[in-house]
């Protein structure tokens, strides 16, 4: 990448440098998820943003939850692009660390649209350390709390409200397969992802909502230049057989395939979009 301006974590996507390409200009929508209502953690910037401008194109209201005033902007950007299509877009800020704020972002989705027929949990919290020591523990245990606790307290507070046919889509990444030490905690996090979705996609199956997760390589987000030291963004996503990072619009085919009809035999898969770095 070239040289991108640091940026104070959670990062902004009006602040990126170079802009990503979240499929503003591109995508397409052919009715794939006409008249359908989705929950999209971080839906604010990154690979959310994609998948809630995908989704609107395809026909679906959104609800986006996102952490903090940081990031309003950005939230704001994406209802914005949302509502362009033609759909209803529900912002809601706060913390999903808090089991609390989890279960009332299902309620004001069921409030604003009378059921949830996705949810997609994408929402994530990573830092770099360069040892063990100097990971703190509080930080530990709030990475935690984001990237898996958060999916729990969601996906139990949802299910009663996904009807038959219903799809749960988590973010999880390559870093489950393949973990970058200074990623510890980021990159376990990752890997409890990946065994939730095989483990709930099971336990959802009589239900018939099915439990998939996509596992993302390296994708040119706001994480980036607000969370990896400087000598890493330059070289970012130039270790992939593709020589290049991934764009965030380049994962919402996968997010939108996963939740249309198209995808009703899929479940309890964890799909890579690497850029052929492998994930066996």
């Amino acid at each position: 990448m070239p040289d991108a301006p640091r940026q104070d974590p959670p990062g902004s996507d009006r602040r990126l440098e170079p802009a990503a390409d979240h499929g503003e200009e591109t995508y397409r929508g052919s009715g794939r998820l006409a008249g359908r209502a989705a929950v999209i953690t971080g839906g604010d910037s990154g690979i959310g943003r994609a998948v809630a401008i995908a989704y609107a194109r395809e026909g679906a209201d959104v609800l986006i939850a996102y952490l903090d005033e940081q990031e309003d902007a950005d939230a704001q950007d994406t209802a914005r692009r949302v509502e362009e299509a033609g759909r209803t877009c529900v912002l809601m800020r706060g913390d999903l660390a808090d089991p609390a704020h989890c279960r009332a972002v299902i309620a004001r989705a069921v409030q604003a649209f009378g059921r949830i027929d996705i949810l997609v949990n994408n929402a994530a919290f990573q830092r770099t350390y360069e040892t063990l020591e100097d990971i703190p523990d509080e930080e530990w245990d709030y990475t935690f709390r984001t990237n898996i606790g958060a999916m729990f307290h969601l996906c139990k507070a949802a299910v009663p409200h996904i009807p038959p046919g219903g799809s749960i889509i988590n973010t999880s990444s390559i870093q489950s397969d393949n973990p970058s030490p200074m990623l510890l905690a980021y990159a376990a996090t990752k890997g409890a992802i990946s065994n939730f979705t095989a483990g709930l996609a099971q336990l959802l199956g009589e239900k018939q909502i099915r439990v998939n997760a996509v596992a993302p390589g390296p994708i040119w987000t706001p994480l980036i230049p607000s969370t990896m030291p400087e000598e890493k963004v330059k070289s970012f996503g130039k270790d992939t057989p593709l020589g290049r990072p991934g764009q965030p619009k380049e994962l919402a085919g996968i997010f939108v395939l996963l939740a249309s009809e198209e995808g009703a035999y899929m479940n309890g898969g964890v799909y890579p979009v690497t850029g052929g770095r492998p994930m066996l």
